[in-house]
C-alpha cells in the first residue's frame, strides 16, 4: 500500500512539474516584446525590471496566478474610471502593486484599500473613514480618487514615470530626487536620489504590465477566476444591520459583503445619508417589494450594542463635540486628558501625534461628550483629584471613569441601581468613561 501511495504521488509531483513547466525566456526576447507594448508610459527595460520579472514570473508564480484570477474583474472596475479621466489605461497595473488587487488591504502605516491611501490623502480626495465605514476600501470611489490623484501629479511632474513614483513616495521627494540630481526629469536619471521603496517600485510597475501581457508566454493561467453576481444598488438612509437583512433577503452574507468591502462592521450606521448598498441583481425586486418589511427588521438588531463599541474606539468622534484647547505651560496629554475626560491615546488620535511631546502655543482638538461641559469642568476635577468615590454625597454629579459600572457606583455612593437609572433616564446598565451621572437627589 505504501508503494503505491508513493509511486501515485510521484506520478503525481511529475504532472504537477510539467503543467508548471516555466518557459526560457531570454533578456533579449523581453525587451523585444516589452518594445511591443503600446503605452503612454515610459516602460524602461533593464537588469532591475528583469529582475522583478523573474521574481514574479518564476519564484512566486502563484502570487501571479492570483492576479490573473482577480484582475478581469477589478479592471472591469477600474478601467472606465481611466477612460473617464482620461488618462492611460496602464495605470490600472499601479493597483496591482500598491494591493494586489484587495480591496481591504491595510498596510503597516495605515494605507488602506485597492490604492493603497493614507487617511489625510483619502480625506482630501473625498474618501471617509469612520469606525463604520471606509470609503477607501470602496472600489468604485477609490479608483475614482486615485485617477484624480494620478492625473493631478501628472499635471505637477509632466511624465507619468514621475507621477506613478510621486504617487508612491509623495510630491515632495520627487522634488527633492530632481534637485539632487541636477533637474534631471527622467525617473531612472533621478533614480539614486529616491527613497528606496520607490527605486523598486516603478520596477515592479514595469514588471506587472509586462507579464500580464504575456502571461501565456511564460506558462501563466489563472486556476479560476474571481466572479462575484451581478449587482445593482439599493439607497439606504437608516440603520441597516447586513445580517438581518441579509437573512430575511434571501443572500448569502459573505456575497454581501464582499460587494460592499467599505462596510467595515456589518452595518451601516444610523446618520449616512443616500448610502449606495450594492445588492445581487436577481434580488433587487424582491427587497423593493419587502423594503419595508426588511429595513424595519434589520433597524432593530445590535444598534445599542455597537454605538456602545463606537464610542470606547480610540480617537472616536462619534456622538461628540469639537472643542479647540490651546496647551498652557506645565500641561502634559495627561493633565489635558484628565481635564476633559477623554483617554490619552483619543488626544493622540484626533491630533495624529506620533508622541505625547506638545509645545506651548499648540492647539489640540479635543472631542467630548455632549453630557461634559465646561460649566461642569469643577465638578469633574473635584470628583478626580485623589477623592474616592465612598465621599461622593448625593445630589452631586459624577464623572465616569475606565471600569466603573453601575454596580461600582451604586455600592460605594450607597445610592441604588434603580435610582441611578431612574434619575439619569438610562434604559440599560450600559455607562461609558467621560459620562456625567447624577447621584441620588438633593
Amino acid at each position: 500500500m505504501f508503494l503505491i501511495i508513493s509511486v501515485l504521488a510521484a506520478e503525481e509531483d511529475s504532472l504537477h512539474q510539467i503543467y508548471d513547466y516555466i518557459p526560457d525566456a531570454s533578456y533579449a526576447e523581453i525587451a523585444d516584446r516589452m518594445g511591443c507594448l503600446n503605452t503612454e508610459i515610459p516602460l524602461t527595460f533593464n537588469k532591475t525590471v528583469k529582475s522583478f520579472i523573474d521574481y514574479f514570473s518564476v519564484r512566486n508564480r502563484d502570487y501571479t496566478r492570483g492576479i490573473l484570477e482577480k484582475k478581469d474583474y477589478y479592471f472591469s472596475i477600474i478601467e472606465p474610471y481611466l477612460e473617464e479621466h482620461r488618462i492611460p489605461n496602464d495605470l490600472k497595473y499601479l493597483a496591482i502593486v500598491e494591493s494586489g488587487l484587495v480591496p481591504r488591504a491595510q498596510s503597516r502605516a495605515s494605507a488602506v484599500g485597492l490604492w493603497q491611501f493614507m487617511p489625510s490623502t483619502g480625506r482630501s480626495y473625498g474618501l471617509s473613514n469612520s469606525w463604520y465605514i471606509d470609503e477607501r476600501m470602496d472600489p468604485h470611489q477609490s479608483t475614482d480618487a486615485a485617477c484624480r490623484y494620478l492625473k493631478s501629479l501628472y499635471n505637477t511632474f509632466g511624465r507619468w514615470d514621475l507621477a506613478i513614483a510621486a504617487y508612491n513616495c509623495g510630491p515632495g521627494n520627487v522634488r527633492k530626487a530632481i534637485r539632487r540630481s541636477g533637474y534631471k526629469k527622467d525617473f531612472w536619471q533621478i533614480y539614486r536620489y529616491l527613497p528606496r521603496e520607490t527605486r523598486s517600485y516603478i520596477p515592479q510597475f514595469i514588471a506587472i504590465n509586462y507579464l500580464l501581457n504575456y502571461a501565456e508566454e511564460h506558462n501563466l493561467f489563472p486556476n479560476q477566476k474571481l466572479s462575484l453576481a451581478l449587482s445593482d444598488t439599493i439607497v439606504v438612509n437608516q440603520y441597516l444591520h447586513l445580517a438581518t437583512f441579509a437573512y430575511f433577503a434571501d443572500i448569502v452574507l459573505e456575497e454581501l459583503l464582499d460587494l460592499n468591502p467599505s462596510i467595515k462592521r456589518g452595518v451601516i450606521p444610523e446618520g449616512v445619508g443616500d448610502f449606495l448598498l450594492n445588492v445581487p441583481a436577481d434580488r433587487k425586486i424582491y427587497i423593493n417589494l419587502q423594503r419595508t418589511f426588511l429595513f424595519d427588521t434589520a433597524n432593530k438588531v445590535g444598534k445599542e450594542e455597537l454605538e456602545y463599541l463606537a464610542r470606547q474606539m480610540v480617537g472616536n468622534t462619534y456622538g461628540r463635540n469639537k472643542n479647540i484647547y490651546q496647551v498652557k505651560s506645565g500641561d502634559n496629554l495627561g493633565s489635558i486628558a484628565h481635564r476633559y475626560a477623554v483617554r490619552v491615546s483619543d488626544i493622540q488620535n484626533w491630533n495624529h501625534l506620533s508622541s505625547t511631546l506638545i509645545r506651548v502655543g499648540q492647539n489640540l482638538d479635543i472631542w467630548t461628550l455632549p453630557s461634559y461641559a465646561k460649566g461642569i469642568q469643577k465638578a469633574y476635577l473635584a470628583a478626580n483629584q485623589n477623592k474616592k468615590l465612598s465621599t461622593i454625597k448625593s445630589g452631586i454629579t459624577y464623572q465616569v471613569r475606565r471600569g466603573d459600572s453601575l454596580w461600582s457606583i451604586s455600592k460605594s455612593s450607597k445610592v441604588s441601581i434603580a435610582i441611578i437609572k431612574k434619575i439619569n433616564k438610562l434604559n440599560s446598565n450600559i455607562i461609558y468613561p467621560g459620562q456625567t451621572l447624577i447621584i441620588g437627589d438633593n
